[in-house]
């Protein structure tokens, strides 16, 4: 069914879908320019783990003005990148050359909540447990969503579901861009990328501050100090490549094989406690065929989400919330006489963030392409084979 504004319903200028890094930079760029902003979060979905801020993150979080809030205590520095590709020898990046200083090996959960409470210092009401079930466009052009669980800035008694009003809304929710989805918009996926995951328990001789990437005949391994204690390591290979379909025995087996990473892993050899199964995460590379459209912007990994080998997942999330942030304030600044009514160009400010998103990936495609291009000792291999021939030349 449809949702209806109920009388005296909470209106607001702009509801961002979303509490991740892209919907509060979002959240905080709308509040801070004046707009009512509502944040609904839905904090559904397994935590994000393993994740690193690059350098350059500093400068995004500056602009935002929440850097040395949001990198403060809780997170462990990261001081370069270890590289076991194209060769089976090891080769070392130290940020100490980066004029951005060093990176960060992020509690996700800890980086999310502190810019969600930096949005609603700013002005923004956050709505924790909060998810946006229905949007329907209204008559005079404004929203009404349905939303659903947690609390927000009013109590319906409706057992946590009510409705709000808005002129805007902006989906920051994930890779399943889900409002963006109900508006038309498509989703264009490049590969079929997986991840798989597990913890290692925390090792006191285990110092190294540094992210380590090993390619192998199938995919690519990750390992990193998590701030919580002990390590993560990952695997990354195509959903229907048979490395994907891992129990706990054949991961640590296959860990075991490898060089580099599995140094790691035979510190833990033998074990009181059994290596947990590895998880699944999605890791593929994906983006809208549209960005906007009428009443709706996307951002972070709704707009585009790249393979984590760039390591530019938050870096681009708090970059494409930031600029959507700021396309969405001026082209509500260009409405008159109500919502659904605008100025000629109303749209160039829109137009002008869709061409910021499509340069991002275009760059990152090149990368992309340039990297996996390194590595010529598996060339016959599925996963090798596919990256170098089915990886366009322009954007896909």
């Amino acid at each position: 069914m449809s949702p209806a504004p109920a009388p005296g319903a909470e209106t607001y200028d702009v509801v961002v879908a979303g509490g991740g890094p892209a919907g509060c930079a979002a959240a905080l760029t709308l509040a801070r320019a004046g707009r009512t902003v509502l944040l609904a979060d839905a904090g559904t979905g397994p935590p994000k783990v393993g994740e690193t801020l690059v350098p350059a993150g500093r400068v995004l979080l500056g602009d935002l003005g929440v850097a040395d809030r949001v990198l403060g205590s809780g997170h462990l520095p990261c001081y370069g990148n270890l590289s076991a590709w194209g060769s089976a020898d090891l080769h070392a990046v130290d940020f100490i050359n980066d004029p951005h200083g060093h990176g960060w090996h992020l509690d996700r959960r800890l980086f999310d909540r502190r810019l969600r409470d930096a949005s609603g210092e700013a002005g923004a009401a956050v709505a924790e447990g909060t998810a946006v079930r229905g949007a329907v466009r209204q008559p005079d052009g404004a929203w009404a969503l349905a939303l659903r669980g947690g609390t927000g800035p009013a109590d319906t008694g409706t057992g946590g579901e009510r409705t709000v009003r808005c002129r805007w809304v902006i989906d920051a929710t994930g890779r399943a861009a889900a409002i963006a989805v109900r508006c038309g918009a498509r989703r264009r996926v490049l590969d079929r990328l997986t991840a798989l995951h597990a913890p290692l328990e925390a090792d006191p001789g285990d110092t190294d501050r540094r992210s380590l990437v090993e390619s192998d005949e199938d995919g690519w391994w990750y390992t990193a100090p998590q701030p919580s204690g002990g390590r993560l390591v990952a695997y990354f290979t195509d959903t229907d490549l048979p490395a994907a379909p891992y129990t706990a025995h054949h991961f640590h087996r296959r860990m075991l094989a490898t060089r580099h990473v599995s140094r790691w892993a035979r510190r833990h050899e033998p074990t009181p406690t059994p290596l947990a199964a590895p998880r699944r995460a999605a890791a593929h590379t994906a983006h809208l065929d549209r960005v906007y459209g009428d009443g709706w912007t996307a951002a972070g990994d709704a707009a585009v989400a790249f393979d984590p080998l760039s390591s530019q997942g938050v870096l681009t999330a708090l970059y494409t919330g930031l600029s959507a942030g700021r396309a969405v304030d001026a082209h509500l600044g260009r409405l008159r006489c109500g919502p659904g009514r605008v100025h000629d160009g109303e749209d160039s400010a829109l137009a002008a963030y869709a061409h910021k998103v499509t340069a991002a990936r275009t760059a990152y495609l090149r990368g992309h392409r340039f990297i996996h291009a390194q590595e010529t000792r598996w060339m016959h291999r599925s996963f090798w084979a596919r990256r170098l021939a089915g990886l366009p030349d322009s954007p896909f």
